[in-house]
């Protein structure tokens, strides 16, 4: 069995274009009218291959092919079809429309599965309506409930409950969809790589063992709103000076951890800012990653207690908000194993190797054993318009996934497996 390159391009091509900023990279956040848009493209395609389709209280999409067994414990694959502003059509969408090609696949060649096997489409991991990662398959597997929902509150203020309401879908029926773990065989993810490694070493797939964990903050500062002129230089109370410390001390804690966890300040608020006015309060992101958890809890304690110290000398007061954060996963070896012996196979250059970035599939590892598929992204860049990844390569990935649901599903009743 092979997947279609062909098909793969089609759809990738067509789901670009459901974007909020033509011209300027794909910008499609959960809720949308373009969200709305990709979900009904989607949802023609997973009807055409007669797929039963249900929608969360969230917005994610589940889409099954009933196997030989359909009693038995189910095999998830997906992504995520929501973006970052201004990001790039690959990013989440590589591994909705993989394992929608995979499942077409698998029917057009007569394959019979005995574990039914689930397309899913996560709703807002990127965060970018909400600023909490992972927020719609947080809701899956019960880490969200509706009331969490309500405290998500998007930059005009909506809460996350509000706007899946106002799009269709019913937020107070999510404690009765939530996964256990006597339900969910497996969950596999396809993705780019969204770094340099693959394509630096010219590999063609990735086989993923780790996935970093991550927590996100905010740490708000609030001062002394004054007149830019007239207030002397030692009697101020200037949040902006005190978060340009914070932001340095991230990179100097996070430099002297170790190489494996990194530290980023991607946001910063500032009110009222106005160029004349010394600011009242300004606000900075704090996002830190790694495959260690001792680091991360490590970074944070001593961040807390510099900022605090920053904070007392500078004569201004802190905030810490936790946003959302995950735990770092070591994957099935099993699954591992199904997928690197998959890309031998197939005689695909790969490599194994860990993800710093979280994905859906995070959520799962408690649940399931749980699998990572990367593609490469050409010069690393994700997030940007510029985002870029061969068809060739996505399509090598699209057969690996296939081969890793057939030997995963159990079945070759009514066809051969390669």
């Amino acid at each position: 069995m092979e997947t279609n390159k062909n098909r793969i391009v089609r759809d990738i091509e067509a789901l670009s274009q459901f974007t909020s900023t033509p011209g300027f990279g794909v910008t499609r956040f959960t809720y949308s009218h373009e969200d709305g848009l990709a979900r009904a493209y989607l949802t023609r395609e997973l009807e055409s291959l007669g797929l039963a389709i249900h929608v969360d209280g969230a917005g994610n999409m589940r889409a099954r092919l009933m196997g030989s067994k359909p009693e038995g414990s189910v095999i998830l694959t997906g992504s995520h079809i929501d973006t970052v502003r201004n990001g790039g059509k690959f990013d989440g969408i590589v591994g909705v429309v993989g394992a929608l090609e995979a499942i077409r696949t698998l029917k057009e060649t007569g394959f019979v599965n005995q574990h039914p096997i689930e397309l899913v489409i996560f709703a807002e991991e990127e965060g970018s309506n909400f600023g909490s990662t992972l927020a719609g398959s947080k809701t899956m597997v019960g880490k969200y409930s509706a009331e969490d929902l309500k405290k998500l509150r998007s930059a005009d203020g909506r809460s996350m409950f509000e706007m899946a309401r106002d799009a269709g879908f019913d937020p107070d029926s999510l404690p009765r969809g939530a996964f256990d773990n006597q339900t969910i065989k497996a969950m596999l993810e396809l993705h780019i790589e969204q770094s340099v490694v693959l394509d630096n070493a010219k590999k063609s797939i990735g086989v993923i063992s780790a996935i970093a964990g991550m927590k996100a903050l905010r740490i708000v500062l609030r001062g002394t709103a004054n007149h830019a002129g007239a207030t002397p230089m030692d009697m101020r109370s200037d949040p902006m000076v005190a978060a340009a410390e914070v932001i340095l001390l991230v990179e100097k804690l996070v430099k002297r951890i170790g190489p494996s966890v990194v530290g980023t300040i991607g946001k910063i608020g500032c009110v009222p800012n106005v160029s004349n006015v010394i600011p009242g309060e300004v606000s900075v992101s704090v996002d830190i990653r790694d495959i260690q958890q001792e680091n991360i809890d490590l970074v944070l304690n001593e961040l807390e207690q510099q900022v605090q110290e920053v904070a007392s000398r500078r004569k201004v007061a802190c905030e810490f908000v936790v946003l959302g954060g995950s735990k770092p996963i070591q994957l099935s070896q099993g699954v591992v194993s199904i997928i690197e012996h998959a890309a031998m196979r197939r005689g695909y250059d790969y490599m194994k190797m860990t993800s710093g970035a979280v994905h859906d599939a995070c959520m799962f590892g408690n649940l399931t054993q749980v699998g990572m598929i990367f593609v490469p992204s050409i010069a690393g860049r994700s997030h940007v318009p510029e985002e870029l990844t061969s068809y060739d390569d996505i399509k090598k990935g699209c057969d690996v996934l296939l081969d890793a649901l057939v030997e995963l599903s159990g079945g070759c009743e009514s066809s051969p497996c390669m």
